[in-house]
This record gives structure tokens, sequence and C-alpha cells, in this order.
């Protein structure tokens, strides 16, 4: 089946040492390899995983990376580069405009 140009959307809302963060990496690596623009979404726990380094690595590769700027705010992490930093709003336009959209908690 080829996927090429379908729409993934992903939120991770766990802690990245929790496998379910990995679990959602992995599916962004899968979807990337597949060429299907994959958007991710770090919310509440994931939000200090932006800084990830597969996660990073994916981003280079064309991965668009989201992280919640509310959740960021309450744990006193910088708005940097390593996410654009964004409010529920974008959660709710990815879950419009994706294909599939999932989540890991």
């Amino acid at each position: 089946m080829n996927l090429r140009g379908k729409k993934l959307g992903i939120l991770i809302s766990c802690p990245s040492g929790e496998p379910n963060f990995s679990h959602g990496v992995r599916l962004a690596e899968a979807a990337l390899a597949q060429e299907v623009d994959v958007y991710l979404y770090c919310i509440d726990e994931a939000v200090p995983g932006i800084s990830n380094t597969r996660l990073q690595k994916l981003k280079e590769g064309g991965l668009k990376l989201y992280a919640c700027a509310y959740g960021a705010n309450r744990r006193n992490l910088p708005l940097n580069d390593d996410a654009v930093f964004a409010g529920l709003t974008v959660v709710s336009d990815l879950i419009a405009a994706t294909d599939k959209f999932v989540a890991f908690n």
C-alpha cells in the first residue's frame, strides 16, 4: 500500500521514559520512512521529551514537531527551536487535517 502523501497526526502525553513515548516515536519513524507527512504534538508529561535526540533527528528528517506552550510554561521549560510551541487549537486542526490521528498516553 502506497502511503506517500498521506498525513498522520500523533499525540503523545506520557513521559519520555515510558514505553508509549517510544511507541509513538517509532510510529513516526516508520511513517516518515514511507514518505508520510507526520505531525507530532507533545502535551502534558511529554513536553520535556521534545529535546529527545530521536525526536530531534526525526524533525531534521521532516517531522513536524509541536509542543504544548502551556505545558512548557507550567514546567518552567524555555520556549526554543526544539518544537513549534502552540495551544490546543493546533491539536484540533491536526485531528481535522490528518488522514489518521493516534494518541499515546
